[in-house]
């Protein structure tokens, strides 16, 4: 996370990862959500805030489900019915769920297939926010797999020369055990930004950059200027940029990746993207295992990438760098800090929260 969507320290307040868990997965019980699946998304967001993840923990995402569920367009009990199945691969129904309370079952039927014939590959449609893909690939990863997650939803990604939002940030996760060093854990959308910077931006008064939004007209713009008004990360009138914001900078690479995500969510589970027809809110998922004991020695693939990692973090840092990161490093590290010293919350965040849980007849979540 960049350092200027980090909260300001004058506007923090330490909430530990504890108190979060259980303040989180009551609102979701409140919510009619039965109580393991509560606890499954309590460990989705919470899991992105200890890793400073916060455009996908509690502060952005949590009223948003709220939302959903007290509007009713989502159904906080679903039954996922399975489509199509073969011995590696399946295919869901989320009967209107929340994609953060359907993520670890999905995954861990892929990773039971990948178990059984080397890889497994599931979708589902019908579903919603999927939060953090990262979290799903990483539950592979925990059990010696190599993992991957991607989700698709909503319009609000021009395609590359495009004056109309076509896709979503379509984000892609990857990632792989290691022995000795924190794993690597790639996480990011084919977005030039994640839609849910823009309302960290807002909040703690960061810019946006060059190459991120585009105006009206699908002009890229390439100054430095306030964030557009609007909510969470709408932009009344403006639009995302793919990853590379302008064809010079590779925006072609991003709206492919994007389309490839679009493509192994969407049309493989069976359902249409939302440029076609809009389903805000729901989204497609796609989750995969891949047993590295079906291609290597898993003791030899480990010893490698703990080599390869090491190499990473040991290259000399350019002019004005301290070092060299690799993806899950930095979030490793900072995952460590706020076990041991709590999780830093926006005090607006903290106000919301104590609102959400008055109107439910609930306490008021712990603060360090």
């Amino acid at each position: 996370m960049l350092e200027r969507f980090h909260v300001p320290e004058a506007d923090q307040i330490r909430v530990s990862e504890a108190a979060l868990r259980r303040c989180v997965t009551d609102i979701f019980i409140a919510c009619g959500v039965p109580a393991d699946d509560a606890a499954d998304g309590a460990d989705v967001l919470v899991w992105a805030d200890l890793r400073g993840v916060e455009t996908h923990g509690v502060s952005n995402m949590m009223r948003q489900y709220v939302s959903w569920f007290q509007g009713g367009e989502l159904n906080p009990d679903p039954t996922a019915t399975i489509l199509r199945e073969m011995p590696g691969s399946a295919a869901f129904d989320g009967d209107r769920g929340l994609g953060i309370l359907q993520g670890r079952k999905a995954m861990q039927v892929a990773i039971d297939k990948a178990h059984n014939v080397g890889v497994g590959v599931v979708t589902m449609r019908n579903s919603a926010h999927l939060g953090a893909v990262g979290h799903f690939a990483m539950q592979a990863a925990s059990q010696g797999l190599i993992g991957v997650c991607m989700t698709a939803m909503s319009k609000f990604v021009l395609p590359t020369f495009g004056a109309e939002p076509r896709l979503g940030t379509n984000p892609i996760s990857f990632t792989a055990p290691a022995g000795s060093e924190p794993f690597l854990v790639y996480d990011a959308a084919t977005s030039t930004i994640a839609g849910n910077k823009i309302g960290l931006a807002r909040r703690v008064g960061a810019n946006i950059e060059p190459g991120w939004i585009a105006e009206a007209d699908g002009t890229p713009i390439m100054d430095s200027r306030p964030v557009p008004s609007g909510e969470r990360y709408a932009l009344k009138g403006f639009n995302l940029l793919p990853l590379g914001g302008t064809r010079e900078q590779g925006s072609h690479k991003g709206f492919g990746l994007a389309l490839m995500v679009e493509t192994l969510t969407t049309m493989l589970s069976g359902s249409v993207p939302n440029m076609v027809k809009d389903q805000h809110p729901f989204a497609r998922h796609h989750f995969a295992a891949y047993n590295i004991a079906a291609f290597c020695d898993p003791e030899e693939f480990k010893e490698t990438m703990d080599a390869m990692l090491q190499t990473l973090a040991a290259t000399p840092p350019a002019p004005g760098h301290v070092r060299v990161v690799y993806p899950g490093l930095p979030e490793h590290e900072t995952e460590l800090e706020r076990r041991a010293y709590g999780i830093p919350l926006h005090r607006e965040v903290i106000d919301w929260f104590n609102g959400c849980t008055e109107s439910f007849g609930l306490d008021c979540i712990e603060i360090m």
